[in-house]
């Protein structure tokens, strides 16, 4: 093959390689972030923390980001989007509308355990009254999956009746989440001010089925 073909065939994979490279950079910066952010919070967390865990240079943090400000903000995305990824991979069978509510109390009492730093971050954004997220540009996108789909189960619910009528998905959706999340945010200090250990496993089980029941009660028609 002549010398000019070759350089014309290599010349994509070369590309390929850098286009690669940059996004395995990315993905490594945005990992660390995570982690530094649900550490020590957004005012807490700095740059050459996040380039050292990553590993990367800080220059590649701007780089690919801009700022620290537009990184947490990707953060923040970052782990609303495995969320949602993770809920719509739930079978849910809408002909069993009862199970599948119980399928999705489950799922989100048991992603908020699995995934503490989802909760922490959520944490030290609202304690910056969610500047950052607003600033993303994306404002109800990452709730309408969730919404989306609760919304289904609560209308097969209903139209089987077996759930009341004039049920909104964002209503059920919020005491779901404040229920689970409050107890989780607050295990701590809770087992503290209760007198009783809130991370025992007994007392998590008893906690998802309380949910559970408290839920079903609440979108029931008898």
């Amino acid at each position: 093959m002549p010398a000019a073909a070759r350089k014309r065939v290599a010349a994509p994979q070369r590309a390929g390689v850098r286009e690669l490279a940059a996004a395995a950079t990315r993905e490594a910066i945005l990992k660390a972030a995570i982690k530094v952010f649900a550490k020590h919070g957004f005012a807490g967390g700095r740059v050459e923390q996040i380039s050292r865990a990553a590993p990367s240079h800080d220059r590649m943090i701007y780089y690919y980001f801009g700022s620290k400000e537009a990184l947490f903000v990707a953060v923040i995305e970052e782990i609303y989007r495995r969320f949602n990824e993770a809920e719509s991979r739930l079978a849910l069978d809408l002909s069993q509308p009862v199970q599948a509510l119980r399928d999705i109390v489950a799922f989100i009492w048991g992603y908020y355990q699995k995934h503490p730093e989802f909760i922490t971050l959520l944490n030290s954004e609202n304690l910056h009254r969610g500047v950052h997220l607003a600033r993303g540009g994306r404002p109800g996108e990452y709730a309408s999956p969730a919404l989306s789909v609760l919304d289904g189960v609560l209308r097969s619910g209903i139209a089987s009746g077996v759930f009341r009528p004039g049920l909104g998905a964002r209503d059920v959706y919020l005491a779901i989440a404040a229920l689970c999340y409050f107890y989780l945010s607050n295990r701590f200090t809770l087992s503290v001010f209760l007198g009783e250990d809130l991370e025992a496993p007994a007392a998590l089980a008893h906690w998802q089925q309380f949910v559970t029941d408290a839920v079903l009660r609440t979108v029931s028609k008898s």
